[in-house]
C-alpha cells in the first residue's frame, strides 16, 4: 500500500511539474508576443528567431528610453512611417530656426536704428515721444508737436491736418504734380488722367488712413507756416520749410520752435513710421 501511495505521489508530482512547465511556456510565449507588439507599435520589426528574443527585449527597452537602436549589427530598422515623422520633425525644426533668425535680424535692425537716433538726439536734449503706429502717424506726430509748441491743446487734430493738406495740394496742384508724377509713373496715361489720379490721391489724404510722406510734409510746412525737421537714424536728416526759419519779427527761429519728427524705417513690421521728438527736460 505504501509503495502504491508513493507511486501515486510521484505521478501527481510529475503531472503538476508538467502543468507548471506548460504554464511557464504559455506565459513565455505571451510575453514574447507582447514584446513583439510593443516593438511593432514603436516602428520596429521583429523576427521569429529564438536567438533574437533577448535582442528584441533590449531593443524595446532602448526604444522606450529614447536610445538609438540603429546599430550596424542590428536587424531592426525604423519603419517608413517613423522615417517620415522624423523627416517632418526635422523640417519643422529647421523652419522654426529660420523664423527665429529672421525675427532676430528684424529686431537687430530696429535696435541699430534706435541706437543711432538716440546718439543723434541726446546731445540736443531731445527724446522720442511715440505715437500710435497706424496710417495717421505723420499727422498724429505733428498734432503732438503742435500741442507741445502751444503748451496746451493743439490747434488742429490729425483729421483736420489731413483736410488742410489735401486742400493745399489741390490749390497748388502745379507745384505737386511733377513730384506726384515721378512717384506714380503709369505709362501711356494722358495729362487729364494724371490730374484725375492726383485728385483721387488728395481724396485719400483727407478721408482715409493713407500713409503720409514727402508730399504731405511739404504741404504741412506751408499750411502751418513752420519749419519741419525730420531726424533719422539710417538716413540724412531732412529740413523742410526753410523759409519759415525767420519769424514775423525778423528773429531766427530756434530748433525749439520748429516741428520735430523722427522717421523710422524698422520700427514696426507694417512699414515706415513717424514719431514726435520732444525735449528731454
Amino acid at each position: 500500500m505504501k509503495k502504491a501511495a508513493a507511486k501515486g505521489s510521484k505521478a501527481e508530482q510529475k503531472a503538476k511539474k508538467k502543468q507548471v512547465e506548460e504554464e511557464i511556456a504559455k506565459l513565455s510565449a505571451n510575453l514574447k508576443e507582447k514584446h513583439a507588439e510593443e516593438l511593432s507599435s514603436l516602428g520596429y520589426s521583429s523576427t521569429n528567431s529564438t536567438e533574437n528574443d533577448k535582442g528584441n527585449l533590449d531593443t524595446l527597452v532602448k526604444a522606450i528610453a529614447g536610445v538609438s537602436v540603429a546599430t550596424p549589427a542590428d536587424n531592426h530598422k525604423p519603419s517608413r512611417s517613423v522615417k517620415r515623422r522624423s523627416k517632418r520633425a526635422q523640417q519643422e525644426a529647421e523652419r522654426e530656426q529660420r523664423i527665429k533668425e529672421e525675427q532676430s535680424n528684424i529686431l537687430s535692425d530696429r535696435e541699430i536704428e534706435d541706437e543711432l537716433l538716440e546718439k543723434k538726439l541726446a546731445p540736443l536734449g531731445l527724446i522720442i515721444n511715440e505715437v500710435k503706429p497706424d496710417g495717421h502717424c505723420l499727422y498724429r506726430a505733428v498734432e503732438d508737436q503742435l500741442a507741445h509748441l502751444s503748451g496746451g491743446s493743439p490747434p488742429y487734430d490729425f483729421q483736420q491736418l489731413r483736410a488742410m493738406v489735401a486742400s493745399y495740394m489741390r490749390d497748388h496742384a502745379s507745384e505737386f504734380l511733377p513730384f506726384f508724377a515721378s512717384e506714380n509713373v503709369v505709362e501711356g496715361e494722358a495729362d487729364e488722367s494724371l490730374l484725375q489720379r492726383f485728385e483721387k490721391y488728395c481724396r485719400e489724404v483727407e478721408s482715409t488712413a493713407a500713409w503720409g510722406g514727402q508730399l504731405e510734409l511739404g504741404a504741412l510746412t506751408h499750411c502751418l507756416k513752420k519749419r519741419i525737421m525730420v531726424f533719422s537714424g539710417t538716413f540724412p536728416d531732412v529740413e523742410m520749410g526753410k523759409e519759415y526759419k525767420i519769424d514775423d519779427d525778423g528773429v531766427a527761429a530756434s530748433l525749439n520752435s520748429c516741428i520735430k519728427l523722427s522717421y523710422h524705417m524698422h520700427a514696426f513690421g507694417l512699414g515706415e513710421h513717424y514719431n514726435s521728438v520732444v525735449s528731454s527736460l
